[in-house]
């Protein structure tokens, strides 16, 4: 660990990444405090430019727009943090008990894979946004699901390896279940994998849920996020082009810095996280 921790020290790339999350996440965590005004709040001047009263003006409704950029992180991080969370766990988890068990689980699990990966994400969310609605915990678990079908078919490859190994032999002439092999000897050893294969889906599902937003399929207004906050300034864009590339640079930056960190992190790891098809 002393290794990769210096090796990974060494790559400026890596750490401009670390150091690019680690604002975003402070500013996630105090934008409370950090925003001037309250976001919802209709302040009677509307399409307001920068200056000031208002650091990055109004928006069209009359709202402080730079509360809502600081607030918006907040909503984004969330979501897509829990979804790439989810998906890695899980995703590791199913993977795994695939590689052990083979035979029918095996198959049934990689046709349920293969199944889901020729459904386009767009269309599996609007599917399941109509029948459970377009809450922030529903928008967790349908990202969840699109992210973890490359993590199940990573984690399957790896269970293949382990399986091979002396110590997962031994457990089962020990008469230990399926579960607590998976569980105690398996996922341990997969976890510096799964670690890289959160950080990588997090940053998809964070372009993933704020290009849902984008299309109305993403978080509900009024409440703000990166992803609306572009929708709704097209109307503008000639007049007041601040209105889209504010929240677009918090999008890219923070995407670029999870890419940046995450691949410092595989190769100090000596992995490879796999990215998917398509975003997957």
């Amino acid at each position: 660990m002393n290794d990769a921790l210096s090796r990974l020290l060494r790559r400026p790339l890596s750490l401009l990444g670390i150091a690019i999350v680690l604002i975003h996440l402070i500013v996630a965590l105090a934008a409370p405090y950090l925003a001037p005004f309250d976001p919802f709040k209709l302040l009677d001047a509307p399409l307001e430019p920068p200056g000031g009263e208002y650091w990055l003006g109004t928006d069209s409704l009359g709202r402080d727009f730079l509360s809502r950029l600081v607030m918006g992180g907040r909503t984004a991080i969330v979501v897509a943090f829990a979804a790439g969370f989810a998906a890695a766990f899980g995703g590791g988890l199913i993977g795994l008990t695939a590689a052990y068990h083979r035979g029918l689980i095996d198959d049934l699990i990689s046709r349920f894979v293969e199944m889901k990966l020729a459904i386009p994400a767009i269309l599996f969310v609007s599917l399941f946004v109509t029948g459970f609605g377009q809450s922030v915990t529903v928008l967790v678990i349908v990202i969840a699901i699109i992210k973890m079908m490359g993590v199940i078919r990573t984690a399957r490859a790896q269970g293949l390896v382990l399986m091979e190994q002396g110590y997962i032999k031994s457990a089962m002439l020990r008469g230990e279940s399926g579960a607590a092999i998976i569980v105690r000897e398996m996922l341990p050893n997969v976890a510096e994998l799964l670690a890289v294969e959160f950080a990588l889906r997090s940053s998809s599902a964070l372009l993933l849920v704020s290009s849902l937003s984008f299309l109305g399929l993403g978080i509900s207004p009024p409440a703000p996020d990166w992803g609306l906050m572009i929708h709704d300034g097209l109307s503008s864009i000639s007049s007041e082009p601040w209105l889209i590339l504010a929240p677009a640079l918090c999008i890219s930056t923070l995407v670029i810095g999870i890419n940046f960190a995450t691949e410092g992190a595989s190769e100090a790891l000596g992995l490879e996280a796999s990215r998917g098809a398509s975003g997957h």
